[in-house]
């Protein structure tokens, strides 16, 4: 559980950074860009604390997540109107022909960003004595599973994410940021 955290939040912390490679943005996407470049730093800053290589601090977390919350859910989606999909965007023609898909993963990463911020006090599973595979990949895993694919199942609530050691909510913010680029983001050449 712990290698594909860090495996899904470098992609995700490269993916944030390489948007500085944007030459030429302007306005909305300028603005969207720099918007996922903050949440891939929050996330670069975030990931060696959830694998345990530097000390755990409940105020950084509650930082960071103040990051993603700020830039995704209804925040997020504004930043991608019709017709803003050329270049330097590295957005999908899909963004626009699955809107609600899109839309409901910005939205459960707010969430999922929300219940890490309520429950940074709790720490790190192994450090709440809990083992390292029981949450994320049980029901979370599979509520999550529905929420970004469009099953029945409903997405997790921030008060649930809480509720959990914050290495869980962290890892579905990686996931969700991961499915969100896996479908709507170009890759970089």
């Amino acid at each position: 559980m712990r290698a594909r955290v860090w495996i899904i939040s470098t992609v995700i912390a490269s993916i944030g950074v390489a948007a500085f490679a944007h030459n030429g943005a302007t306005g909305i996407v300028k603005e969207r860009m720099d918007g996922m470049s903050a949440m891939g730093k929050a996330v670069k800053v975030l990931t060696p604390m959830m694998r345990g290589k530097t000390s755990y601090d409940a105020d950084q977390v509650r930082a960071s997540a103040d990051v993603m919350i700020m830039h995704s859910g209804e925040q997020m989606t504004r930043l991608f109107p019709e017709g803003t999909g050329a270049k330097p965007s590295s957005a999908l023609p899909t963004v626009w022909e699955d809107w609600d898909g899109f839309a409901e993963l910005a939205e459960n990463l707010k969430s999922y960003a929300e219940g890490m911020k309520l429950g940074a006090d709790i720490g790190l599973a192994n450090a709440a004595g809990q083992q390292s595979s029981s949450m994320m990949g049980g029901a979370a895993s599979g509520s999550m599973g529905g929420g970004m694919m469009g099953g029945a199942e409903q997405a997790m609530t921030p008060e649930m994410f809480a509720a959990m050691p914050s290495d869980r909510a962290f890892a579905a913010v990686a996931q969700t940021c991961s499915a969100c680029h896996q479908k709507f983001r170009a890759e970089e050449n």
